[in-house]
C-alpha cells in the first residue's frame, strides 16, 4: 500500500510528536499546511517533530508535490496509497508508520498559527497527558475569523484533569484535529478511524472518556478553513447517512467499555442535536433526502434512547427533539418552513466575528418564531409510532448551567431547524 513498499525519510530517532496529514484534492492549500508545521519547529528541537503526509491517491498534483516536499525537507515522511480510501483510513495509514510518542491529525486544507508547535511540545513535556485538547479558530474565505462556540469550555481547566472533573469537555467540538494523543493510548483503547464520512464521531469522544490524564492548551493552535469547495459540510450527498453508522459505533463502544447511564444520556443528547443540524442543512442534504434522513434519526432515537431519559433542551429545540422521538416529520417540516419564512422577513444583522458561547445565554442569536399552537398534533397523521418524549428533567444532566445539550459539532448556538453548523 505504501509507494514501492517503503516510506520516504525514516526518522533518525524517536520524535516526541508525529503530525499526520492526510492529503486528497488540496493542491491549492497543501504547501500552506505543511509549511505552517515545518517552519514552526524550533531549530534546536528539530528532531522532536516529524510530519507524516499521506497521499490518498489524490487526483491532482498532490502526490508529486509531496515527493518534492519530502526530498527538500528530511523531517517530512510520505506515504502514497494506491487507491483512494477516504479520510479515516488515510489517517490510519499515517498512524501505522508514525514514530512519535504523540500523534496529531492535521487536515491538509487547514494550517497552524505561528508559535503553535513550541507551545504544544512544551505542554506535552510538562504534563505527559493521554490527550491534549487545543483551541482553534474558524477562518472564512473572506478572511473573517470566528471563535468556536465551544471554546469557552476550555477556559480555566487545571493542568491535568479527567473527564469526571470537567464533564463539559465532552461538549467541545468532536474532531480529531483539536486533540494531540499519546500513541500507545490509542492502542490501549483499541481506537482507529472507520471508513465513511463523520469518521471523527467514534474516535474523538472515546479519547476523552478513556483518558486518565487530559490537559488543555488554552491558545489557538489550529486554523480551520471554512467554505472550501468539496468539503463534506458543504456537499450535498447521500453519504451524510454515514453518520448513523458512526454513532452506532460510538454508543456500542461506550456500552462495551464504559457502561454509565449519565455518559450514555449525555452522548445521546449530543447525537440528536447533531442529527438535527444535518437534517436541516440545505448544503448537506438534497430536499428529496430530508424525509428519509429524518426517519433514520427517529429510528436512531428509539434504538439508543436511555431508559432513564436524557438532558433534553427547552424551547423550540426541545420541541424538535420530541418530534424526532415521535417520528413526526410533517410537524417538523411545517415548523422548519415557518422558521425559514420568518427569517426572510426579518432584516438580518451583520454577522458577528465571535460566536455566542454555548450555555452563556438562554436564547440563541437567531430566536425562531413561536411554533404552531400544536405542531405535534399537526403531524399526528405522520406519526405512527408514539414513543413519547424523553424526560426533560433528567437528573443525569452533567452541567446544570446549560439550558440544554450543547453542540458537539460546531459554531454558535445551533439553529437545528435550518441546520446551521458543522460537521
Amino acid at each position: 500500500m505504501h509507494e514501492g513498499g517503503r516510506v520516504v525519510n525514516q526518522p533518525a530517532r524517536t520524535p516526541l510528536l508525529s503530525v499526520v496529514v492526510p492529503v486528497h484534492g488540496v493542491e491549492a492549500y497543501l504547501h500552506q499546511c505543511l509549511d505552517s508545521i515545518r517552519e514552526d519547529i524550533p531549530a534546536d528541537d528539530a528532531g522532536a517533530v516529524e510530519i507524516v503526509a499521506v497521499d490518498d491517491a489524490s487526483p491532482d498534483r498532490c502526490g508529486e508535490l509531496l515527493r518534492e516536499y519530502a526530498a527538500a525537507h528530511p523531517g517530512t515522511r510520505t506515504v502514497h496509497l494506491d487507491v483512494n480510501v477516504g479520510l479515516g483510513p488515510a489517517r490510519n495509514a499515517g498512524l501505522e508508520v508514525a514514530a512519535g510518542d504523540y500523534v496529531w491529525f492535521v487536515d491538509s486544507d487547514d494550517w497552524l498559527p505561528p508559535g503553535t508547535i513550541p507551545a504544544v511540545l512544551a505542554r506535552l513535556r510538562a504534563h505527559r497527558p493521554d490527550v491534549m485538547v487545543v483551541d482553534h479558530l474558524r477562518v472564512h474565505e473572506d478572511g473573517r475569523h470566528e471563535t468556536d462556540a465551544s471554546s469557552p469550555l476550555l477556559r480555566g481547566v487545571p493542568d491535568v484533569v479527567r473527564l469526571a472533573d470537567r464533564p463539559q469537555l465532552l461538549r467541545v467540538q468532536h474532531t480529531a484535529w483539536n486533540k494531540v494523543v499519546r500513541r500507545t493510548f490509542l492502542d490501549e483503547l483499541e481506537l482507529r478511524f472507520h471508513p465513511g464520512w463523520y469518521e471523527d464521531i467514534p474516535f474523538s469522544h472515546p479519547l476523552l472518556i478513556g483518558a486518565e490524564r487530559i490537559c488543555v492548551l488554552e491558545r489557538v493552535c489550529y486554523h480551520y478553513r471554512q467554505g472550501r469547495q468539496g468539503a463534506i459540510t458543504s456537499t450535498r450527498s447521500g453519504r451524510h447517512f454515514d453518520a448513523f453508522d458512526q454513532y452506532d459505533r460510538l454508543l456500542d463502544w461506550v456500552r462495551r467499555r464504559y457502561p454509565d447511564d449519565r455518559l450514555h444520556a449525555e452522548l445521546f443528547g449530543l447525537m440528536v442535536n447533531h442529527m438535527l443540524v444535518v437534517v436541516g442543512n440545505d448544503d448537506r442534504l438534497h430536499p428529496h433526502l430530508r424525509r428519509a434522513f429524518f426517519r433514520r434519526v427517529a429510528e436512531q432515537y428509539r434504538r439508543h434512547l436511555p431508559a432513564s431519559g436524557y438532558p433534553q433542551p427547552g424551547g423550540v429545540a426541545g420541541l424538535k427533539h420530541r418530534l424526532v422521538g415521535r417520528d413526526s416529520y410533517l410537524a417538523y417540516a411545517a415548523l422548519r418552513r415557518a422558521h425559514r419564512l420568518a427569517g426572510r422577513v426579518r432584516q438580518p444583522a451583520a454577522p458577528p466575528t465571535t460566536a455566542t458561547p454555548v450555555g452563556l445565554s438562554t436564547a440563541t442569536a437567531d430566536t425562531p418564531p413561536a411554533p404552531p399552537a400544536d405542531p405535534v398534533r399537526a403531524g399526528a397523521a405522520d406519526d405512527p409510532a408514539q414513543t413519547g418524549p424523553a424526560r426533560a428533567d433528567d437528573p443525569t444532566q452533567t452541567d446544570p448551567t446549560q439550558t440544554g445539550p450543547a453542540r458537539a459539532d460546531g459554531p454558535a448556538q445551533p439553529d437545528v431547524l435550518l441546520g446551521h453548523g458543522t460537521p
